[in-house]
């Protein structure tokens, strides 16, 4: 049954005017302003002939302008197209092809990014008032209706369009609350990317739940703190390097009472740094999630934070999850492929209709991640996709970066893992075989001229050889031997 929605601001607009939406160091904005305000931008939007069911890429920082933006886009019945702002030219112009934008909405900062062969809409450009006295009528929404797209890093080194439906970020929202409770006076802290799915899903919670969002442009520890001691913050969204920072920078004093759920994601948080949250009694629930399920769908609640370190916690209300091997269910502690299954799960790749059929087997879905299932049903994840090295929090295959390097005339073969890195978790670090004299330096540039900065490898060592197995498998495991 495809269930219909009113628009989830409006209705929220309605119901709750004068509670907080959006918070930052320039503006406070209740619901009904925030609803203002957006009706505004469909206007103008319109007006600059954006039409229902367009793809609109939306290449911004976090700021109150992104947030009006995408409400925007869904109020008009297009489909939101998240782009990361930390790509390059080239990155983000292939994005935009494979996914037929029609229109592109962005800060000013970001026009050197851009490809003129599309209808760029700068913010900062768009008129502060309208001449329309009368409110634009808000597309509803059915369940099934892809709502945003956001692209993710393939084993292959290309991305893939993940198509995320309303039915998907409502089911999560859900799921969410059957979790970690609503209260009404609930302060969500919003500091990672809004083009990332763990920044976006708090958007469309602020919404459903009526809660407000304290919104960064970017993660600063002290500010962080100085947020939840004064500003009413009760949960946060963090990965481990920003909770270790605020742990560092919080010293002695500790969080308010009021305060309660530190939500960290992108890998386990290290025995160490737990301990530190629990000596200052903060609340660290661990989670388990990717862009395709549409944000966390393990969750570790805090008591069991010590007695079952290291784990992702159980499935969220609604959602199922089992372990795989060579086509069998495996038992506890038998480590194999995580599958998934729920009403928040993705509906697949856009025009990528071989790898959604892979991906998924009869309603199950492959997350291609390694883990095993203890004998309480407590998730440990052991590898994300195997090859997946994760920086601060942003996903990095290292095929995307060998495609690159090969592509170079003095590359002929290419080899990157992740290492081991103190301010990031991790770190990508190549191994190449030339046949021309290239400098260390000279690939560290071309690499910074095709990839985003977090995606370009701390160092490159040389070889004669990359290890390759029989049939010609790289031996990543191997290229560690070769480290210095």
């Amino acid at each position: 049954m495809n269930q219909s929605y009113p628009s989830w601001l409006k209705q929220r607009a309605e119901l709750t005017p004068g509670r907080l939406a959006i918070k930052t160091d320039e503006v406070d904005l209740t619901f009904w302003e925030l609803y203002q305000r957006v009706q505004l931008q469909i206007k103008q939007l319109v007006a600059l002939n954006v039409k229902k069911g367009e793809h609109v890429g939306v290449l911004m920082k976090n700021s109150v302008e992104m947030i009006e933006s995408i409400h925007a886009i869904f109020s008009i019945g297009a489909v939101a197209v998240l782009l990361n702002n930390r790509l390059t030219r080239k990155e983000i112009a292939w994005q935009l092809s494979d996914v037929q934008a029609k229109h592109l909405i962005c800060h000013e900062e970001f026009l050197f990014q851009v490809d003129e062969e599309i209808n760029v809409i700068i913010v900062e450009k768009l008129h502060k008032k309208s001449s329309l006295e009368t409110d634009y009528l808000m597309e509803g929404y059915k369940t099934d209706q892809v709502a945003t797209i956001m692209y993710t890093s393939g084993t292959t080194g290309h991305p893939k369009g993940v198509m995320q439906t309303f039915g998907n970020h409502w089911s999560s929202s859900i799921g969410s609350a059957l979790n970690l409770g609503i209260n009404s006076d609930d302060r969500w802290l919003l500091s990672v990317p809004l083009f990332h799915i763990s920044g976006l899903s708090i958007l469309f919670r602020s919404v459903i739940y009526g809660i407000g969002i304290v919104l960064f442009e970017r993660f600063n520890a002290e500010k962080m703190n100085r947020a939840i001691m004064e500003d009413g913050v009760t949960i946060v969204s963090v990965v481990t390097t920003m909770l270790n920072q605020m742990l560092d920078k919080l010293g002695n004093e500790k969080y308010p009472e009021t305060f309660r759920c530190m939500l960290a994601g992108g890998g386990p948080v290290p025995r160490g740094v737990l301990e530190k949250a629990i000596e200052r009694k903060i609340p660290v629930f661990q989670t388990y999630g990717m862009t395709e399920t549409a944000s966390q769908i393990v969750t570790l609640s805090p008591e069991y934070s010590i007695k079952k370190l290291g784990s992702a916690g159980k499935p969220l209300f609604s959602c199922q999850m089992k372990i795989m091997k060579d086509g069998e269910d495996c038992s506890a502690y038998q480590e194999g492929e995580i599958l998934v299954k729920g009403p928040n799960i993705t509906k697949g790749y856009w025009k990528r209709d071989e790898a959604t059929q892979k991906a998924f087997t009869e309603g199950w879905f492959h997350t291609g991640d390694q883990g095993y299932i203890d004998e309480d049903g407590f998730l440990f994840v052991l590898d994300r996709r195997s090859d997946l090295i994760i920086s601060g929090g942003e996903n990095v295959y290292p095929a995307e970066i060998e495609n690159v390097l090969l592509s170079h005339q003095a590359v002929v073969d290419a080899g990157v893992i992740g290492i081991d890195d103190e301010k990031w978790g991790q770190v990508p670090y190549a191994f190449i075989v030339s046949n021309r004299t290239i400098s260390h330096d000279q690939l560290l540039m071309y690499c910074q001229n095709n990839l985003a900065r977090y995606k370009v490898p701390k160092g490159i060592t040389f070889l004669d050889e990359l290890p390759r197995n029989a049939s010609n498998k790289l031996l990543r495991r191997k290229l560690k031997e070769f480290l210095k």
